[in-house]
């Protein structure tokens, strides 16, 4: 409410720019020797407050920092990065050797956007959008760096009887805006959806998701099916279609050969040691008579 008070105050003034004297004459602020008059509280310059201020970005993907500033008059506006108090940008000149940043301004506007070309994580952290009044006014930004990445639900490798269905989805983590695109491949080809009948992807941007089913998987469907969203690292995940043997009984298979081949150390082991026991002991056997019939 308060700032609506100022604001209004400030047009008023700017629009008749008239002070009365004591005798009823009236004359503008040069002629008064109001000099002031524009150092007055009302037309400081002050932040608006409704961008946002905190921003998250992935690795590589140009981003904003957006700042505006009401009132600036003939001030200068500086973006500041606030770990090491390095000066930016001044204006819309650069200040830095790092090419990556830059002030982006158009006349006329409040806005004074620092644009960082290909983020890394290293730049995340708090930037300072500085206006320069005495005393200096800021405000503070922050800015998240991740790195975006693609998972597929389920093992990393996946064991299908042949005639059973192939259902992966991909799920699109650590991105602030949804991909533009999902591609789906098979070893290093994109999967062809002419080639082969019963294929079918569907993708939902809001959600990130995209799920491949294939129908009747048979053995020439066996391979890596990868997932690759757009600006995120992939994720991939081999699938085997059997034919006859049965998923479970292999994996059943494989274990139990890992254990026999864990536990046969320890039993030749132990076997030497028992043999080592026979051959240092001294070990008295008592004659036994045996009478032999006929």
């Amino acid at each position: 409410m308060l700032e609506m008070q100022l604001k209004l105050i400030s047009i008023w003034l700017v629009t008749f720019q008239w002070i009365s004297n004591s005798d009823g004459s009236i004359e503008s602020p040069s002629q008064s020797g109001n000099l002031n008059y524009w150092e007055q509280p009302f037309s400081q310059p002050y932040f608006d407050n409704a961008t946002r201020r905190d921003v998250t970005a992935t690795v590589g993907q140009m981003t904003y920092l957006h700042c505006r500033v009401r009132n600036l008059g003939d001030r200068s506006v500086s973006w500041i990065r606030k770990r090491d108090l390095h000066i930016l940008t001044v204006g819309i000149l650069t200040y830095t050797n790092d090419q990556r940043f830059q002030s982006l301004h158009s006349d006329g506007s409040d806005e004074w956007t620092l644009r960082i070309t290909s983020p890394q994580i290293k730049d995340s952290g708090t930037y300072e959008c500085q206006v320069s009044t005495e005393p200096k006014i800021s405000q503070g930004f922050q800015l998240n760096v991740v790195i975006s990445k693609a998972k597929i639900i389920g093992n990393t490798e996946m064991y299908i009887r042949s005639g059973s269905d192939i259902n992966l989805t991909c799920v699109v983590l650590e991105t602030p805006d949804p991909p533009t695109f999902i591609y789906w491949y098979r070893d290093r080809d994109v999967i062809n959806y002419s080639g082969r009948g019963g294929i079918s992807v569907v993708t939902e941007k809001q959600t990130r998701t995209s799920r491949l089913l294939i129908s009747k998987a048979q053995p020439p469907d066996t391979g890596n099916y990868t997932c690759a969203p757009s600006a995120s690292d992939s994720a991939s995940v081999t699938v085997h279609v059997l034919n006859g043997e049965h998923p479970a009984a292999m994996q059943h298979g494989n274990s139990s050969n890992s254990a026999v081949t864990r536990l046969l150390p320890i039993f030749l082991l132990f076997v030497c040691h028992s043999i080592q026991v026979l051959l240092v002991t001294d070990v008295y056997v008592p004659a036994r008579v045996v009478k032999l019939t006929r």
